[in-house]
C-alpha cells in the first residue's frame, strides 16, 4: 500500500488557505502514485486554534472548509486529514467539538474519528474546546482495513485507555495516525519508542511549523509491524513523500545534535512568526555579548540578511571590544548595522532625573530603557518587531529591567539556559566560524557599571532555576519577578517548561 505522508505548514485561522495547502499537498501524492493520502491534525484549522473555538461562525466555517476540500479532492485516492467538528453534545460553556480525524473519499466525509485522550498539562488545555472522542472503528480505505488515531491517542500500553491497542484487537491490517506535536530535544526518539510498542504497521503524520510559542518539527514516520523504521521525513521543513507501507526499512535523516536541533527549532519560530503575521524585518540590540550575538544569527538565517538590522547603542561603561565585535558579527552575516551612542541621552535623562537617579539600579536602569528606546524608534520609522534577547536564566532570575532589555514582541531564546545559549553559541563557533572569539571568553556582563559583571556562576544556578521551573515551583527570585513574565514578549518554546502558555503562576501570592 502506497500512501502519501504530507508534512505541511499551516496558519491557524487560514481556512481557505490551509485547504490550499492540503490541496497542494494531495495533487503532488497522487501523481506520485498515493492511494491514501495523510495530513496533519488540526490541518484544516491550523494548530492550535485555542479559543477561536469558541466562535461558532468560525466552527461553522471549518465544517464548510472540511466539506470543501473532501469535494476538491474527491477525483483522487482518500485522505485522512485534521479538522475540528460539533460533537453532538455539550456542556453550557463549552464548545463541545471533536479534534478529530476524517476520511474523506468520493468527495464526502466519509468517516469522523473524535481524539480520545486530550492533554491538559502544559500548554496543552484540549479539554477546554473538546468533548473526548468514542471508542474507535476500524474503517477500511483504498483496500485496508485501518485504524485511525488523533495525536496522543497512540498511548503508552499501560493507559487506561488506549485506543491503538483497541484497533490491533478489532483486527485491523495497520494504524494511522495524525499529529501535532511540539518540539522537545530528543522527542523524535521517544515518539519512536510508542510507535514501536504497536504491532502493526503505523503512519505517524507530525504538522511542521511554528505558530506563537509552539514550534511544530515534523519528522513524519513510517514503521513496521516489528518496529523497524521503514520511512522517516525531514525535520523543521515541510515535505510530501509516498512510502510503501511494508517496503523495505530505511535509515532516516541523520540525526541532529543537540545544539543544532535547538538552532533550527528556534530559527523555524522566528520565521514563520515573522512570515504568518506578515512582519517584513526585524530589530535586534547587538550588544556584544553572546545573548544578542545568537539572537542575531538565529534572525539572519530564518529571515534573511536582508530583513534584519542590528543596531549597537555603546554606553560609557561599553568595552570598545564589544561594540567592534558586534560590528564583525553583522558584517559576517550580511545584516544592517546601525550605530547609536548613548551617551547624549544618558547625560540628558542624568540632569532630569538627578533627584531620582542617585547610585545602583535606579540609574543603571535608565541606560537599559534609553536602548529599549532607541530600539522601539526603529521599530516605528521602519516597521518590523523588535527581537528580546533574554535568556531563560536571566528572566528565571528577574535579571532583566522592565521597559528595557525586557522589551521586544519575540524572546527567541528566551527557553534556552544560559548554558545552552553558550553551546548553541560555540557551535555556531566551531562549525561556521560566526560568533567571535571575544564574545564566547568574556565574562558575562551588562556592562551598565565600570567592570560590571554578572552576579550569578550560571552553571550552577542556572540547572537549579530550570529545575524549578519545570516542576512549577517558585523560590525568592521567581516570585520577586513574576510580574515581569507577565509583560515579556512571546517565548519560543523548546524545553519541557517554557514561560509561557504551560506555565500559569499567579502574581499576587502568599
Amino acid at each position: 500500500m502506497r500512501i502519501g505522508l504530507a508534512q505541511i505548514n499551516t496558519v491557524v485561522g487560514d481556512l481557505e488557505g490551509n485547504v490550499g495547502r492540503c490541496l497542494a499537498a494531495f495533487g503532488q501524492a497522487r501523481a506520485d502514485g498515493a492511494e491514501l493520502v495523510v495530513l496533519p491534525e488540526l490541518a484544516v484549522t491550523g494548530c492550535a486554534p485555542r479559543d477561536i473555538l469558541y466562535d461558532p461562525g468560525f466552527v461553522a466555517a471549518v465544517g464548510e472548509a472540511t466539506a470543501d476540500l473532501a469535494r476538491q479532492a474527491g477525483s483522487g485516492p482518500p485522505v485522512v486529514v485534521g479538522t475540528v467538528l460539533p460533537s453532538g453534545s455539550s456542556t453550557p460553556g463549552h464548545p463541545g467539538l471533536l479534534n478529530a480525524a476524517v476520511l474523506l473519499e468520493r468527495g464526502e466525509v466519509r468517516c469522523t474519528v473524535g481524539k480520545r485522550l486530550l492533554p491538559a498539562y502544559d500548554v496543552f488545555h484540549e479539554t477546554r474546546w473538546f468533548s473526548p472522542g468514542t471508542g474507535a472503528q476500524p474503517v477500511t480505505a483504498a483496500g485496508r482495513r485501518l485504524g485511525l488515531l488523533v495525536g496522543d491517542d497512540l498511548a503508552d500500553e499501560g493507559h487506561p485507555l488506549h485506543p491503538a491497542a483497541e484497533l490491533e484487537a478489532a483486527g485491523v491490517e495497520a494504524l494511522v495516525a495524525i499529529a501535532a506535536s511540539p518540539f522537545l530535544p530528543g522527542v523524535s526518539e521517544q515518539r519512536l519508542a510508542h510507535a514501536r510498542r504497536c504491532r502493526r504497521p503505523l503512519v505517524v503524520v507530525n504538522a511542521v511549523g511554528g505558530n506563537d510559542e509552539l514550534i511544530l518539527d515534523g519528522r513524519s514516520f513510517v514503521v513496521s509491524a516489528g518496529g523497524g523504521l521503514v520511512a522517516m521525513l525531514e525535520p523543521f521543513s515541510e515535505e510530501i513523500r509516498v512510502v510503501e507501507l511494508e517496503g523495505t526499512p530505511t535509515v532516516g535523516p541523520a540525526p541532529l545534535g543537540r545544539e543544532e536541533e535547538l538552532f533550527r527549532a528556534l530559527e523555524l519560530g522566528v520565521r514563520d512568526f515573522a512570515n504568518k503575521n506578515h512582519i517584513r524585518r526585524a530589530f535586534v540590540g547587538l550588544s556584544g555579548g553572546v545573548d544578542s550575538a545568537l539572537v542575531a544569527v538565529i534572525a539572519a538565517e530564518a529571515l534573511g540578511p536582508e530583513r534584519v538590522t542590528a543596531v549597537a547603542i555603546p554606553s560609557r561603561y561599553t568595552d570598545l571590544r564589544s561594540t567592534e565585535c558586534a560590528r564583525e558579527l553583522a558584517s559576517s552575516l550580511g545584516i544592517d548595522f546601525e550605530l547609536v551612542e548613548l551617551e547624549a541621552m544618558h547625560t540628558a535623562c542624568e540632569a532630569s532625573l538627578v533627584h531620582l537617579l542617585g547610585e545602583g539600579t535606579a540609574a543603571e536602569n535608565v541606560q537599559a530603557r534609553l536602548r529599549a528606546l532607541v530600539l522601539m524608534a526603529y521599530v516605528n520609522r521602519y516597521q518590523g518587531m523588535l527581537l528580546n534577547t533574554s535568556n531563560k536564566t536571566e528572566v528565571a532570575l528577574g535579571y532583566g529591567t522592565l521597559y528595557g532589555d525586557m522589551a521586544g514582541t519575540l524572546c527567541p531564546i528566551g527557553d534556552l539556559t544560559k548554558p545552552d545559549v553558550v553551546a548553541v553559541a560555540q557551535w555556531l563557533h566551531s562549525s561556521r566560524g560566526l560568533i567571535p572569539d571575544f564574545v564566547l571568553e568574556r565574562p558575562p556582563s551588562a556592562e551598565l557599571r565600570p567592570k560590571q559583571v554578572d552576579p550569578f556562576y550560571y552553571a550552577k544556578v542556572a540547572p537549579a532555576m530550570e529545575a524549578l521551573v519545570e516542576a512549577n515551583r517558585s523560590n525568592e527570585p521567581l516570585r520577586r519577578s513574576e510580574h515581569k513574565r507577565w509583560q515579556l514578549g512571546v517565548v519560543l518554546k523548546v524545553s519541557a517548561k517554557s514561560f509561557g502558555s504551560g506555565r500559569l503562576i499567579p502574581i499576587t501570592r502568599r
